[in-house]
């Protein structure tokens, strides 16, 4: 497992503030801190096809291109079996964002169904999940012991993009701002090749990143 800083300076312009429940000097203010990291684009997430040229430093994942807010840090999870990449997560102080992108049917409508059977399986597990609306469509917001979840699910061309961040309850009303912003700058690469809906799209480690965990191993 490797992390690795991402440090940059913060572009001027701001973005449409991100629906966030308010507490005072909490939410509101974490809310404007992310904003004034991420300059000002049309919304997103967006298709490679369609990636504004807007100078946001992105960790190039291969399929996903995700931004790395400032003072965050890039964290690497291998899968010991294969010895691949399982997951690629942003660490922040509100808590831990995971973005993954998936094939989809060309009618789209996939988070739909993925979060359905996301709050059966959460409350099967015993979490406590409430359903709401957010400028995506449907998110969720799960319990579980002393993490509290958000997901939210984005619909695109042939392609579906999942996010979620998972931290301590005391965060719980800033993450959703945090997994928001992220998610909005994301640039999904699909590619061409035809595969089966839900397959997961691969996920490819800068050349950097690659040889120093194959150092680590080593």
């Amino acid at each position: 497992m490797g992390i690795f800083g991402r440090k940059r300076a913060k572009p001027s312009g701001r973005h449409a503030a991100p629906e966030v429940e308010e507490r005072p000097g909490s939410a509101a203010d974490d809310a404007e801190e992310i904003e004034s990291q991420l300059s000002e684009t049309a919304d997103g997430p967006f298709d490679l096809a369609d990636a504004p040229e807007d100078g946001i430093p992105r960790i190039d994942l291969g399929s996903v291109k995700v931004p790395v807010p400032d003072g965050s840090q890039v964290q690497v999870e291998m899968d010991p079996e294969s010895g691949g990449v399982r997951a690629v997560h942003v660490v922040t102080e509100q808590g831990q964002i995971t973005v993954s992108g998936y094939a989809a049917p060309r009618s789209g409508g996939l988070w739909k169904d993925v979060s359905t059977e996301l709050t059966e399986q959460l409350r099967a597990d015993g979490a406590k999940v409430s359903v709401g609306m957010g400028e995506w469509g449907l998110e969720l917001s799960a319990i579980v012991g002393d993490v509290a979840l958000r997901f939210v699910g984005v619909d695109g061309p042939r392609w579906m993009l999942r996010g979620v961040i998972a931290g301590p309850q005391s965060q719980a009303s800033q993450a959703p701002a945090v997994l928001r912003e992220i998610v909005r700058h994301t640039i999904v690469d699909r590619g061409d090749a035809p595969m089966p809906v839900r397959t997961p799209l691969t996920i490819t480690l800068p050349d950097a990143v690659a040889q120093h965990i194959a150092e680590q191993q080593a």
